[in-house]
């Protein structure tokens, strides 16, 4: 079987090289917010993030080498849904697998460990990438957010798309099979 990532939650060591990935045109291009994130911004985000009981941050960790940042956050059980958000911060792995390793990990955690009923995502759209690869997955487009970002001036629309449980135990081994195996 090919290696396969790991996740492993954000600590106060890994601080500085997550703002510095955040700050990078690279990742900060596709984010909501593009402004600079000073170590004072960071620690507070941290402290933030650590006492808040609806989200998971982690490290994504592959070969020994930290490689990006994905979360799951509003986490709810009364809704039995969550969001979830990804980037690769080391921009050298990037159409290498990763992403499509770390999407089925945190399928598997939401929907089996979590036991939650549907993910959801939102991407700006001019990420075409990022939604095609949901999109393969078997995410669904449920809306379309017109103007829903102001960044640097400028308006962005937004696609929010979702998997439901039973849509991912159908598809589960499918893409294990397609990560894994490479059929």
């Amino acid at each position: 079987m090919e290696k396969d990532i790991e996740l492993i939650p954000i600590e106060e060591k890994h601080l500085e090289l997550v703002r510095n990935w955040r700050n990078s045109e690279e990742v900060s291009s596709f984010m909501y917010t593009s402004n600079f994130i000073t170590p004072e911004d960071q620690k507070n985000w941290y402290r933030k993030i650590s006492a808040c009981p609806t989200s998971r941050y982690w490290i994504i960790k592959y070969d020994d080498k930290l490689l990006g940042v994905v979360s799951i956050t509003e986490i709810s059980h009364v809704f039995d849904s969550c969001f979830w958000a990804f980037y690769l911060g080391d921009t050298s792995v990037r159409g290498a697998g990763i992403g499509a390793k770390v999407e089925y990990k945190i399928l598997n955690y939401v929907f089996d460990e979590l036991n939650l009923n549907k993910l959801r995502c939102e991407v700006l759209t001019f990420n075409e990438k990022v939604i095609a690869m949901h999109e393969k997955f078997g995410f669904r487009r449920e809306a379309y957010y017109r103007q829903h970002v102001k960044k640097d001036g400028v308006y962005y629309d937004v696609v929010g798309l979702a998997m439901l449980k039973k849509e991912w135990e159908q598809l589960k081994e499918y893409h294990y099979n397609r990560i894994y195996n490479r059929q």
